[in-house]
């Protein structure tokens, strides 16, 4: 930190505010929707539909919750640690990684408090594997990067020493 300012405040806004929707959003979920089969919100295109899943993305390695949840904190502790000794990061490196650590923290936690991850995001129109917000936020942390490495310019060295 320098002068009160806050190293990366993009990259933790990010990270706080993913993981407070993500975490918020699935306890109305388990609240709400538990005991219910499915929510439409367009019938047939996109409902909320209460499902758990003990694996990866799409049930990857179901059932196999106890090494996710150690790679979920190993992740969440590793990109903490980049954000706070990151330097010179840009605004879309610092969204990109902050929306990651929050899809991260967010999946550990469910892995580490319930054995397994709480989704509710059903698009049904493409029929596409159910999700939350967590899930969304590392795709969005993705493309924030995916924006950076393509689109911007970093200073040359040579530039700086001048």
């Amino acid at each position: 930190m320098t002068s009160g300012k806050i190293e990366n405040s993009l990259y933790w806004t990010a990270a706080i505010l993913g993981l407070v929707l993500d975490q918020a959003s699935k306890y109305l979920v388990v609240q709400y929707l538990k005991g219910l089969k499915s929510v439409p919100l367009i019938n047939g295109v996109f409902h909320f539909t209460y499902a758990t899943n003990t694996g990866a993305a799409f049930s990857l390695f179901s059932g196999q919750i106890d090494w996710l949840k150690w790679v979920s904190m190993i992740v969440s502790l590793g990109l903490v640690a980049f954000g706070v000794f990151g330097k010179n990061l840009n605004r879309w490196e610092q969204i990109g990684y902050g929306c990651i650590l929050a899809g991260a923290a967010g999946n550990g936690i469910d892995r580490f408090v319930a054995g397994y991850v709480v989704d509710f995001i059903d698009i049904r129109i493409i029929r596409f594997a159910i999700f939350n917000i967590a899930d969304v936020s590392i795709n969005v942390g993705l493309a924030c990067l995916a924006i950076a490495v393509l689109f911007v310019t970093k200073p040359s060295k040579q530039k700086k020493l001048e």
